[in-house]
């Protein structure tokens, strides 16, 4: 699957695939929010977790930029 055709999928259906089908690869939590990053194909996952509820908030897709180099700089 590429990134274009999770894209058009609807937000339940992209959970399933990370959730069932994507690598994890590392967490980073910045105030109250928890970024889950997941490596799926060529391009990588973001889920977005509200810590204190633990509730899910967002998902989104990229193959590099901002997104990324959080993690990046976070492990250095």
């Amino acid at each position: 699957m590429g990134i274009y055709e999770f894209n058009i999928l609807s937000d339940h259906d992209k959970y399933d695939i990370v959730f069932t089908m994507a690598q994890f690869v590392d967490v980073v939590t910045e105030q109250q929010t928890r970024y889950a990053l997941y490596s799926l194909s060529l391009f990588w996952v973001e889920v977005e977790y509200y810590a204190p509820t633990n509730r899910i908030t967002g998902i989104s897709s990229f193959v590099s930029g901002d997104k990324l180099s959080r993690y990046s700089q976070m492990n250095d």
